[in-house]
């Protein structure tokens, strides 16, 4: 979360959401990921500090809030594309007992918004 958002103050109570590896090319080079995607309550607000050099390095171009209308709508590409039915899920009951494994997904084609 402090790598992405600058935030240092959020706990993760509920523990992983989902399990899930993807292929990526990062600099011409690919890469098969593994991935932990843990659930997290946090105030809406701004990232903390200045992220511009880390953005930068990763490639994001732009921070917002989703709500989960916007999730739900395909948009833009979600990592994992599964996203929304899962928050959908938490929503309802609350955190899976244990991580929900997607496994290997692979990548689906580009959504231009």
């Amino acid at each position: 979360m402090r790598e992405e958002t600058g935030w240092s103050d959020l706990v993760i109570e509920d523990g992983v959401l989902c399990l899930w590896e993807h292929d990526f090319t990062r600099a011409g080079v690919p890469v098969r990921q593994h991935e932990h995607i843990y659930l997290a309550y946090a105030p809406h607000r701004e990232p903390a500090g200045d992220l511009t050099a880390a953005h930068a390095e990763d490639r994001i171009e732009r921070w917002r809030w989703w709500s989960p209308a916007d999730l739900a709508a395909g948009h833009e590409p979600l990592w994992p594309p599964q996203l929304p039915e899962l928050l959908a899920a938490v929503r309802r009951p609350g955190a899976p007992a244990s991580p929900v494994d997607l496994g290997f997904v692979p990548n689906g084609p580009a959504v231009e918004g």
